[in-house]
């Protein structure tokens, strides 16, 4: 039997390698500026031209490379980060295994010119797939020039896979956010297709954080700072008022290195428990500073998921720290008397006598003594007035006839079903109007989709707590959700405007404007088509900022500022490299905005035309996210009930 094991070669061993390492432009930009930032640059340009696909380009002012260095750099576990394995719990720095430009080579055209500073020519290389085309000497700046073209030229089944350039664009952003948050000390610049989008000088980290994110974002910031012998603690924490369902930003970062850790994000939340409603997320860039060798950063390809050694003890350090700077800053809402108004009472003075109170009265007053004045001033007298005998009697009299029996009337019912608030508390025993059951309607949509008959022709509608409608069908007793109900209506409505480009605007009086991070930011221009077809007016205004003009038609009162930020990260979420899941993510995101609220009343007639457009929606049976918007309780369960 022959052997079956065998070798790899080394370009097929560096494109699994890739893999890994290499996912998207944004992965090779990430290696590519963590190497400038352990040559210790202090400016890096990043320029992408096509979202990266076509060509990444990475200056760096840094130590630079011999010519030897330059072609080992290459060599898969060629690094001069560690020696042996015990100093792979010693690091500090950002790359250490040797993988990233082997990868990177592995399936792109690179070329790097580099040069060190005492050096007279710098080197340059062409390496494609893994082999190496040319090397020679020129005359280049002190540092590294990358560049990048035609990623995965040579794996056509990664390259499909890329997203749209929309889509990539934003993970470039992403990632240069977070290495840009973490070096503060250092100048970073981006462009992409010859545009600027980020130009971040050396500066302090509060004013990086808010160059990156937007200045309103300094007025909520609140400083962390705790020092412990197993872990320094730094960095900032939002005010409780600024939680937000979506958009949050939270950052953690372990020895200048970006992290997820769903244990510690526990902790930051655990301090704002009873603070922000449930659900919520509140922004955090907490900044961690520990021994290399209480971590391990080795777990995962990309180094973002770190194994902590004592987990459970840092957890309480944090809660703690985010809850002293929490209470340090006032952050806990406290009780406000107001005290505008009240009388001003003294403090208890135990040396002073006791007085009692002076009563003042007028010794003069007579109410029987008869004066020709009509009121009393000062020192006259009140006038005793003439007494309407001839009235009393007749008050007396018509007192005496209402104590006389009447015809009983029947009781009636005063509980308002159409339209009684959601707090009136509504007694079981109590029985709602009769209602008659007539001739169904012919509507194909009701009997069809719903498995139940049509709402009855004149059926009345009654709505239960605020919350249900309740509506008579022939098999039973139809209960309605009129927040789902009134969602299902208006997505297909929103829908229809978007696909049509129908959507009407309605211009507002005084335009707001929306800032947004740089990634969200290229987001928002992806999808800012369907935000034009359901009705939104936006203008750029530069650096982020868009002036809202018009907004849909339907939504007024609500906030459009947080409605765009929703939906663009509601695109970020999902991806919005689909046009059809970007339109039917908007309209829902509108729709549940701008769809009636829980415990708001409704007329009959409100009812009944809510309950009509239900029924003519193509599925009136769940909200387009899934969830129940009608239950029908049939008639013999209803008789089971009275069966004694």
């Amino acid at each position: 039997m022959s052997d079956i094991i065998h070798l790899l070669p080394d370009s097929v061993a560096n494109q699994i390698a890739a893999g890994e390492v290499i996912q998207r432009p944004a992965s090779v930009i990430k290696e590519l500026v963590e190497n400038a930032i352990d040559a210790e640059a202090q400016e890096i340009h990043v320029l992408v031209t096509d979202a990266g696909k076509t060509c990444i380009q990475v200056i760096d002012d840094g130590k630079g490379m011999s010519e030897t260095d330059a072609r080992l750099a290459f060599e898969r576990h060629a690094t001069s980060k560690i020696r042996q394995a015990a100093d792979l719990f010693a690091l500090r720095t950002m790359g250490f295994r040797g993988e990233a430009l082997a990868s990177v080579a592995a399936v792109a055209e690179v070329e790097l010119k580099t040069r060190m500073a005492n050096e007279e020519l710098g080197t340059r290389i062409v390496i494609a797939g893994s082999k190496v085309e040319s090397q020679e000497a020129v005359s280049c700046p002190k540092g590294s020039n990358f560049s990048i073209k035609n990623l995965f030229f040579n794996i056509p089944a990664r390259r499909k896979f890329l997203k749209a350039n929309s889509t990539e664009l934003s993970n470039i952003l992403t990632e240069f956010e977070r290495i840009a948050l973490v070096h503060p000390e250092v100048a970073f610049y981006l462009y992409s297709n010859d545009t600027e989008l980020f130009n971040l000088p050396a500066m302090p980290l509060r004013q990086r954080i808010l160059a990156v994110f937007g200045k309103k974002l300094n007025q909520h910031l609140l400083s962390v700072d705790v020092d412990t012998t197993m872990v320094k603690v730094s960095g900032f924490v939002a005010k409780p008022e600024t939680a937000r369902k979506k958009g949050a930003h939270q950052y953690f970062f372990v020895n200048g290195r970006y992290m997820r850790h769903p244990y510690f994000h526990k902790a930051v939340m655990d301090a704002y428990e009873q603070l922000i409603p449930a659900g919520e997320q509140i922004s955090y860039f907490i900044y961690f500073d520990v021994d290399p060798a209480n971590i391990d950063v080795n777990i995962h390809p990309t180094k973002t998921e770190i194994k902590f050694e004592n987990e459970q003890a840092i957890w309480q350090i944090v809660s703690a720290a985010v809850k002293e700077s929490l209470g340090k800053f006032n952050a806990v809402p406290s009780i406000d008397f107001d005290t505008e108004g009240m009388p001003d009472i003294p403090a208890f003075d135990q040396t002073r006598p006791i007085e009692p109170p002076k009563v003042h009265y007028n010794s003069d007053f007579n109410p029987f003594k008869t004066s020709s004045a009509s009121s009393y001033s000062g020192g006259g007298s009140y006038s005793r007035p003439k007494v309407d005998w001839e009235g009393l009697y007749d008050g007396l009299e018509k007192a005496s006839k209402m104590n006389t029996p009447m015809e009983e009337e029947p009781f009636v019912d005063e509980t308002d079903w159409t339209s009684a608030p959601a707090s009136v508390d509504m007694a079981e025993e109590r029985t709602p109007p009769y209602v008659q059951e007539t001739e169904t309607v012919s509507s194909p949509s009701a009997s069809l989709y719903t498995n139940e008959p049509a709402v009855e022709k004149g059926a009345q509608h009654f709505q239960f707590k605020g919350r249900f409608i309740l509506t008579s069908v022939k098999s039973g007793l139809m209960l309605i959700d009129q927040h789902r109900a009134h969602i299902r209506v208006l997505f297909e409505r929103y829908v229809n405007q978007i696909r049509q480009k129908q959507g009407v605007s309605q211009g507002v009086l005084f335009p707001e404007i929306v800032q947004l991070p740089a990634s969200e930011a290229a987001v928002l221009e992806s999808i800012m088509e369907d935000f034009s077809a359901v009705g939104f007016e936006l203008t750029p205004l530069g650096g982020g900022s868009y002036a809202i003009n018009g907004i849909p038609s339907g939504i007024e009162g609500l906030n459009p500022v947080e409605l765009v930020r929703n939906m663009v990260h509601t695109a970020m979420e999902k991806g919005n490299d689909v046009k059809e899941e970007v339109q039917t993510m908007l309209a829902l995101t509108l729709a549940k905005a701008a769809a009636i609220v829980y415990g708001q009343v409704l007329s009959n007639e409100e009812m009944a035309n809510l309950v009509d457009n239900l029924f003519a929606c193509p599925t009136p049976n769940y909200t387009p996210d899934g969830r129940t918007v009608l239950s029908t309780i049939k008639e013999e369960d209803i008789e089971k009930l009275f069966a004694r």
